[in-house]
Formats: C-alpha cells, structure tokens, sequence
C-alpha cells in the first residue's frame, strides 16, 4: 500500500463530507468494477514496446463514470479532478505522485469503448451483476419513450443540423433530438431493454425491442395503442394493459378514465429511471453527433442507474 503524501492530505479539523463524496462512496461500492473491467481489458492498448505506458483500465472506467454521473466534457473532467478532492480519491490519483490524465487519453479512451461497441455489453455485464443480487427481471414489464433535446441551430462548421436527428411534435411544442425507448420490470423499476432512434420515429415502431419475451403483462402510455397484435406476437403470455387512447370524435367514457387511472399507478414506475438519466445525470440534452455515439452513451448510462436505483438493496446486501 502506498503511503500517502501530504497532496493527499488534510488539515482541516472542521471539514464535513459532501453529497458528492457520499454519491461517489456509494456508487464506489456497487459497481462491479471487476466484472467491467474484464469487458473492456480485451482491446485496450498493452504496455509493451517503447513510449509511455498506457494509464490502468480500471482509472480510465472511473473517469468515464465520471463523465456520466456529472455531465462533463473531456477537457471538463480533467479539470474537475484538479480542483476536487472527492473525485481524485474515487479515480486513485494522489497529485503528489503523479498527474491526472489529459483530456486527449480521455477522449482516446471514450473512442475506444465506441469504436467497439462497448455500451451494449456493459450494459449486460451490469444487468448480469444485479441478477446474482437477487434483482431479477420478473413478468411484468412498462415500455416508454423520452425526447433527448439536440441543438437545432445551423450556425456551426458544417452549416446544418445533425442528419441523424429529426424533430417531432409533442403536445403544441416542436422538438429537434433522438428518443430514448427503454423497457422497465415492473417490479424492480429496473431498466431491461434499451433502444435508441431519432425523434420522428414514432414510439409503437420500437415496441418489439422493449420486451424480453416471457411477459406477462405489458404496460405503456395511450402512444402504444393499437399494438395488442404485436405484443401477443413476441409475447404470446402477455396480457396488455396499455392505456386507452381517446380520438377527436370519440371522447372517453368514466370506465375507460377509470382503467386509465389503474393503469397509471403501474406505469409511472418507468419515470424514476428517466428522472435519474436526465436529471440526477444530466443527460437531458444529447452530447454528441451522430445516432451511434450517443446510442453507447444510452446503455451506459441506463446501466448506471440501475446501479443507482438499487444501491440501496446493493449496499445492504454487502
């Protein structure tokens, strides 16, 4: 164990930990940072040969993390472990000793992970570690769809907005952006099944990829109507209990208001994973162009919050 130098230390009799610092303790304990590092370890660059030694995988997966937790850029996070203490002991860097990475091998390393399509399988490395906790995924599934925002301005190098991103109308509001799908235990409020599409693509299109196939009941906003047939094609068991949709010249009766109520009561268990994604994560905006990098920042990121949402049973299990 190496000794800690006096960058590391502190004098400060008075000092109280965070929120932060008690966000990364406890995110620290749940991840299974073995588990994801062996997913990665198989195409990362190894120190043999001349030049500098590449940095430790499992650093470079904290950094990436930290991304995630606090919507930083890469020359931000840099920065950010400079001028935090919390962080820089949640990464392993004591400043005494050696300097933190720069914003290039940061970048280099998020490259990396896209490059090979990583998200998906970390995603299920995750899902993997949850089910040996005893979080399995049980019959009862909700299916919805949030607007990630993009910018829709033409003032930038190329003179147009990104031909990936589409806008939609929801409600008497225009947005321009891509859709998160996900699909949501019911039981657990874990997310299972994730999809990425631009935001004109309508939410029923994606239905067939939000199941796992052994429902029994399927739950999901008035979006999702009409899909009776495709929910019984993919899961013959299922029982479908998405909401009734009311038309121009045909309003809904009390009883169809009534079942709509008792449906809501189950569906809304899916808004605790958009709540912890776009606000306690803060990805309510895209960061990146382009359909497929932010499709890897989707799984992991719907990854993570299952960590987050189950911390709690994690930590009191260990």
């Amino acid at each position: 164990m190496l000794q800690a130098t006096f960058a590391d230390a502190t004098f400060e009799p008075y000092r109280k930990s965070t929120r932060r610092e008690r966000f990364l303790d406890d995110l620290n304990r749940v991840v299974p940072w073995t588990d994801l590092v062996a997913v990665i370890e198989p195409v990362y660059p190894k120190a043999d040969g001349p030049g500098r030694p590449p940095v430790g995988v499992d650093r470079m997966l904290r950094l990436h993390c930290l991304h995630q937790w606090f919507t930083l850029s890469d020359p931000a996070v840099e920065e950010a472990l400079y001028d935090s203490r919390a962080m820089r002991h949640f990464v392993g860097i004591d400043l005494g000793r050696e300097q933190v990475p720069d914003q290039t091998t940061i970048c280099t390393f998020r490259h990396l992970l896209e490059a090979h399509q990583l998200g998906e399988q970390l995603f299920a490395r995750i899902q993997e570690h949850l089910v040996m906790h005893g979080l399995q995924v049980s019959r009862g599934t909700i299916v919805d769809a949030t607007i990630i925002s993009a910018p829709s301005s033409t003032k930038n190098r190329t003179k147009e907005r990104d031909p990936e991103r589409h806008q939609t109308k929801k409600g008497n509001q225009w947005y321009f952006g891509m859709k998160a799908h996900i699909g949501v235990d019911s039981r657990t409020k874990l997310i299972h099944s994730v999809a990425a599409t631009a935001a004109n693509v309508h939410d029923s299109q994606v239905l067939p990829q939000l199941r796992h196939g052994h429902e029994t009941r399927v739950w999901g906003e008035a979006a999702y109507s009409g899909q009776r047939d495709v929910i019984q094609h993919h899961a013959p068991q299922a029982q479908c209990f998405i909401q009734t949709k009311a038309h121009r010249h045909r309003p809904l009766s009390e009883d169809e208001r009534a079942r709509n109520r008792t449906k809501s009561k189950v569906r809304a268990k899916v808004e605790p994973a958009f709540l912890v994604i776009k606000r306690i994560f803060g990805w309510a905006k895209v960061r990146y162009r382009g359909l497929a990098k932010n499709t890897h920042w989707l799984f992991i990121s719907c990854g993570l919050a299952n960590l987050y949402v189950a911390r709690r049973r994690l930590l009191g299990a260990a």
